[in-house]
């Protein structure tokens, strides 16, 4: 696969050089270390059903992927998964394999079949994070100001493609994070005979930000200057940050990296310890200090998420989401949600639910459209769908508590369950939550390490 933008030939006709270098960068693999392996449990079902209990961050694909390979429709599989003991992108579409084979072999042998990956055959299967080599030409001023930037990205997908198409974008995206001027860039995907190689964590990003990280360390180096003078000319202004993200344009007061840094450089006391570190250096033959000042650009992305909530007769409550518990606090979100969305009933806030909500596992036959727990932002739009589903119980709870108060006076929350069963009130409710255009948006942050 191959992607081009810009005009990489005539990039460094058109800009201002005093300096031209050619580089070349290598990145290798990394394997994700979470304490459970690749694991799945398949049991036959009735109707020539299939149940599945899969460690995975999707059960949607799992479930997709398992009716297609034993010729069944998605509604005769049902994919439960009730936690995962670390995902990091692992579980994501590297999780497929495992979950399917059980379902074949149980599907074939009519018994329950398990399968639980020992360390190293995780470690061959799961493939991890892609190796790449980037190679890449610059041209920049004697001030350290970038004015030119070309980038030939080769990317290692392993054996077959799995989430590799979106790697150059993501690695691009972390790589815009400094105006690098005229800017363009080559990348193939490179079809190979290794493992598959998957999602892992800031999957093409954190390679982006160490190569952008790399070349202005590289300009600093030419140019025996600060690399933090280099990153301060190189730094977005409102107006270049948006020719870099046009999808996602900033306002002076939104973009907020520039003041961040400046916090920072302060609360760290970096000059003064950049010079305290020189000196130490000049004077240390064998031990070597570093400080190490990292600036981020990050795109976030909120995805459709669903979620139900449902109360039982004794006035308990069930929750139900599409996301999955990783070990980020996913249902302890979602609990205390759940708890605050429908204690808006009461004004003064008197009736605490938190101790009697329940967040379950999810069940692709239960939360349909439940998609992928990736990217950092699936708590906050599981937190959202809820939200929405708990305003919909209030909606319908509110005047039924309201002439309750006025024969009675004080309601209770079992009081106000009670008469709603009685009534025939539909006691669940299920909202889907589509992230609009603020779904989309740019974050900020920086951080100073001293080695």
């Amino acid at each position: 696969l191959f992607i081009r933008f810009g005009y990489s030939l005539y990039i460094f006709d058109i800009v201002a050089l005093c300096y031209k270098h050619l580089v070349q960068v290598k990145l290798n693999s990394q394997y994700y270390f979470y304490m459970e392996t690749q694991t799945a449990l398949a049991i036959p079902d009735e109707d020539n059903c299939m149940v599945v209990y899969s460690s995975s961050q999707c059960p949607e694909a799992a479930q997709n992927n398992i009716a297609t390979c034993l010729g069944l429709p998605c509604h005769s599989v049902r994919v439960i998964t009730r936690r995962v003991g670390g995902g990091f992108g692992g579980k994501a579409v590297r999780s497929l394999p495992v979950a399917t084979a059980c379902a074949l072999a149980a599907f074939k042998l009519r018994r329950p079949v398990r399968m639980y990956l020992d360390r190293k055959t995780d470690m061959i299967m799961t493939g991890g994070r892609h190796p790449m080599k980037i190679c890449y030409s610059i041209g920049f001023k004697s001030d350290g100001k970038v004015t030119g930037l070309h980038v030939d990205l080769f990317i290692n997908a392993g054996m077959t493609m799995d989430i590799s198409p979106i790697i150059p974008h993501n690695f691009i995206e972390a790589l815009k994070k400094y105006n690098w001027g005229a800017f363009s860039y080559d990348a193939k995907i490179c079809k190979t005979n290794i493992s598959t190689r998957s999602a892992m964590r800031g999957p093409g990003e954190v390679q982006g930000s160490y190569v952008a990280e790399a070349i202005i360390e590289h300009v600093a180096s030419v140019l025996s200057t600060d690399a933090n003078l280099v990153r301060q000319r190189n730094i977005h202004t409102v107006e270049s940050l948006a020719l870099f993200h046009s999808e996602c344009l900033e306002n002076a007061l939104g973009y907020t990296l520039p003041s961040i840094c400046n916090q920072l450089t302060a609360s760290a006391n970096y000059q003064y310890r950049s010079e305290i570190i020189q000196t130490f250096n000049k004077t240390s033959q064998w031990k070597k200090r570093g400080l190490s000042f990292v600036p981020i650009v990050h795109k976030v992305l909120s995805r459709p998420t669903p979620g139900k909530v449902s109360i039982l007769n004794d006035g308990s409550i069930v929750v139900e989401v599409g996301g999955i518990e990783l070990g980020q606090g996913l249902w302890t979100k979602v609990k205390q949600m759940a708890a605050f969305g429908l204690g808006q009933l009461w004004a003064d806030r008197s009736q605490d639910l938190l101790e009697r909500v329940r967040v379950i596992q999810a069940d692709t036959l239960s939360v349909v459209q439940g998609g992928w727990t990736t990217g950092s932002t699936t708590s906050e739009c599981s937190c959202e769908a809820v939200r929405l589903a708990c305003n919909i119980m209030v909606d319908r709870l509110k005047s039924l508590k309201e002439q309750l108060q006025e024969k009675h006076g004080k309601v209770s929350w079992d009081g106000l369950i009670s008469q709603a069963k009685m009534a025939g009130m539909d006691l669940s409710a299920r909202e889907y939550y589509i992230p609009g255009a603020s779904g989309s948006y740019l974050n900020y942050g920086a951080a100073a390490s001293e080695v």
